[in-house]
């Protein structure tokens, strides 16, 4: 990211903004942030980034059902109080492991649904339970090479599972704007 003025300028990928607590750390150390430190990076992240007027802002947080992590996701979407937003729905990532035919709950079960109720009971208006979408090796190797998930490497729209969830969840925040 560059700074500019005092704000700094999210990379640009495909149309996408972004920014990453990795970018800062560097590639090769782990990010363990918890708590009260990771809550400051991504306050920081909405008021110190130059967004401009996005349709949608994703905030990816770390997986797993835990309190911690559900404290942490539920105290961001809160951030819709302190800035004009709304919060339009909850996507829970790495929500299981498709292994020989069985689902596996690697980072337990429910987190995104508890983040939903909470944000709900919170804001005073329904935060939906978007999408569960699997934790797949595949999706990985695309993100790390940089080509949206919903593309082959060819550019065409994949037309799998995971490709079609990737656009129905996108047309739906377009929708519902």
């Amino acid at each position: 990211p560059t700074n500019l003025n005092g704000m700094l300028m999210p990379v640009t990928a495909w149309g996408v903004k972004l920014i990453s607590i990795g970018m800062f750390a560097g590639a090769d150390r782990a990010i363990l942030w918890r708590g009260p430190r990771l809550q400051r990076s991504l306050e920081q992240f909405l008021s110190d980034v130059w967004w401009g007027d996005p349709d949608v802002l994703l905030l990816d947080l770390a997986p797993g059902p835990g309190d911690m992590a559900i404290s942490v996701a539920v105290r961001s979407g809160l951030v819709a109080l302190q800035v004009p937003m709304k919060v339009r729905g909850v996507v829970e990532n790495m929500s299981w492991y498709e292994h020989k035919g069985e689902r596996l709950e690697i980072f337990g079960a429910g987190g995104g649904r508890r983040v939903s109720d909470q944000l709900t009971e919170t804001l005073g208006y329904d935060v939906p339970l978007l999408a569960q979408l699997p934790l797949d090796p595949d999706l990985r190797e695309v993100g790390e090479s940089g080509r949206p998930a919903v593309l082959n490497e060819d550019g065409a729209l994949r037309s799998d599972a995971l490709g079609r969830t990737f656009r129905e969840l996108a047309e739906g925040l377009l929708r519902s704007e």
